[in-house]
C-alpha cells in the first residue's frame, strides 16, 4: 500500500494578485494620510511664519514696526522667557505680551504681578482667557467683530491722531473705572486703557493687525503702534515660549486638559460614527433565511472558496478532521462495516487490514491520528487518504 504524500502546489496558496488585493486598501489609506500630513504641514508653514517676531521681514512679522521705533530712539529687545520679561519692566519701559493665552494661569499671575506697579505700560495683543488676570476688570465678550477697521470713538489721544484702524477682532466688556474705550464694533470696544495709580498703564487690544507688516501702511495702524509701542524709551517685546521653565503648573494637567476641545469634540464625533457603521454593518439576529443563487457554482470552486477560509483561519486540526470523517464514511461501506461503525477503530481498522493485507498501525496513524501541525502536512495527509481510498476501490 503506497500512503506516500507528493507536495505540489495548490490553489490555496498566496499569489502576487491575492496579496496585493488583501492589502491595496490599506497602502492606499497610509499614502493619503501622508499627502494629507505634508499638505497641512506646507500651508501651515507658510504664511504665518515668524508671527508678530520683530525680527521677521515676512507677511505677518513685524519688523518694519521696530524699525521705525527705532528711527524714533525707541530699543527693542526681544524675549522669550517671564523671568526675562519680568526683570525688564520699569517706569521707563513698555512690555508687549504677544500671545497673551499661551501663558499659564501662574505666568498670568506672575506678570501682573510684576506690571501693575512698575510705572511703565504693557501692551496685550487680543487676550480673551487670560485677560481677567492680565487686566482686572476687564472680559472678552464672545462674539468677535466683523468689520477689520473701526473708528476711533474716544476721547483717548493716542487713538484720536491715528483715526480710523485695523483692530477688529476681540471685544471687550469692562468695570473699571476711568477705562479709555475706543474703536468700538456694535457698541463693544477693541481696545481698552487702563490707567494705574503708579502712572503706568495697561492696554487690552483686540487685533494683532496694526503690528504685521504688510497692513502697517494702511489706514492709521502705523500710527496707532506707534504710539501704543513708543510711549516709553524701552520697549520689551515678549514672545512666550513653550519651553519656559516658569510654565511649571502644565505639569499638574491631566493628559485631557492638555487636548484642545476641538480634539475631544472630534474623537466623540469619530466614536459616535463608528457606533453607527457598526450598528449598520452588524449581523442581524433571527433564523437564517434559505435563499436560492442566481446562478449555479461548480463544486470545485465551492471546495476552492472553503479551503481558502480554512486557510485564512489557520483551521488545520478542523480541515484534517473533516477529511479523515469523510474517508472513514465511504471505506466502511467497501469493506463490509455499518456506516454507525465507520468511526470505530475497533471495528473498521481490523477489515480494512485485511482487505488490504496492510500494517493496522499505519492505518490507526492515518485515520484516527493526530492533527498535522503545518500546511505541508496536512496537504500530505489528504494525499495519503486520497491514495488510501484508492487502494481500497480498486478490484
Amino acid at each position: 500500500m503506497t500512503t506516500e504524500a507528493t507536495l505540489t502546489s495548490t490553489s490555496v496558496s498566496p499569489t502576487p494578485r491575492h496579496v496585493w488585493t488583501r492589502t491595496r486598501g490599506i497602502l492606499l489609506a497610509v499614502v493619503l494620510l501622508l499627502i494629507g500630513a505634508v499638505t497641512v504641514a506646507v500651508i501651515r508653514s507658510d504664511t504665518r511664519h515668524g508671527r508678530l517676531d520683530p525680527r521677521s521681514a515676512d507677511p505677518y512679522g513685524s519688523h518694519a514696526v521696530a524699525a521705525l521705533l527705532a528711527d524714533r530712539g525707541v530699543s527693542t529687545r526681544v524675549v522669550t522667557t517671564l523671568d526675562d520679561a519680568r526683570a525688564a519692566v520699569g517706569p521707563d519701559t513698555t512690555l508687549l505680551i504677544t500671545a497673551p493665552d499661551q501663558l499659564t494661569p501662574r505666568q498670568q499671575q506672575l506678570a501682573h504681578q510684576a506690571t501693575k506697579d512698575s510705572g511703565g505700560r504693557t501692551v496685550l495683543i487680543a487676550p480673551d482667557t487670560s485677560v481677567g488676570t492680565l487686566a482686572p476688570g476687564v472680559s472678552a465678550d464672545p462674539v468677535t467683530s466683523i468689520d477689520s477697521t473701526l473708528d476711533p470713538g474716544c476721547a483717548l489721544a493716542a487713538a484720536r491722531r491715528a483715526g480710523s484702524a485695523d483692530t477688529a477682532g476681540v471685544r471687550y466688556r469692562t468695570t473699571a473705572a476711568h477705562a479709555d474705550t475706543c474703536y468700538p464694533s456694535d457698541g463693544l470696544p477693541s481696545l481698552v486703557r487702563l490707567p494705574a495709580s503708579s502712572g503706568g498703564d495697561t492696554v487690552v487690544l483686540g487685533s494683532a493687525a496694526i503690528l504685521y507688516n504688510d497692513g502697517l501702511d494702511e489706514q492709521g495702524n502705523a500710527s496707532l503702534a506707534l504710539q501704543l509701542l513708543g510711549s516709553r524709551s524701552h520697549l520689551v517685546w515678549y514672545l512666550p515660549s513653550l519651553s519656559d521653565t516658569t510654565a511649571t503648573d502644565a505639569g499638574r494637567k491631566t493628559f485631557f486638559d492638555l487636548l484642545p476641545a476641538s480634539w475631544l469634540w472630534g474623537t466623540l464625533q469619530l466614536f459616535i460614527a463608528a457606533a453607527l457603521a457598526a450598528l449598520w454593518r452588524a449581523r442581524r439576529l433571527g433564523p437564517l433565511v434559505p435563499e436560492k443563487l442566481p446562478v449555479a457554482i461548480r463544486a470545485s470552486e465551492t471546495v476552492e472558496g472553503r479551503a481558502r477560509l480554512y486557510r485564512k483561519a489557520s483551521a488545520r486540526d478542523r480541515v484534517a478532521t473533516a477529511l479523515r470523517s469523510a474517508t472513514r464514511a465511504r471505506l466502511a461501506p467497501l469493506v463490509g462495516i455499518p456506516l454507525a461503525q465507520a468511526h470505530t477503530p475497533e471495528a473498521l481498522l481490523p477489515a480494512l487490514s485485511a482487505h488490504l493485507h496492510g500494517d493496522e498501525q499505519s492505518l490507526q496513524s492515518l485515520l484516527f491520528g493526530s492533527q498535522p501541525n503545518n500546511d505541508a502536512a496536512l496537504i500530505a495527509l489528504a494525499d495519503q487518504l486520497d491514495a488510501l481510498e484508492g487502494e481500497v476501490r480498486r478490484p
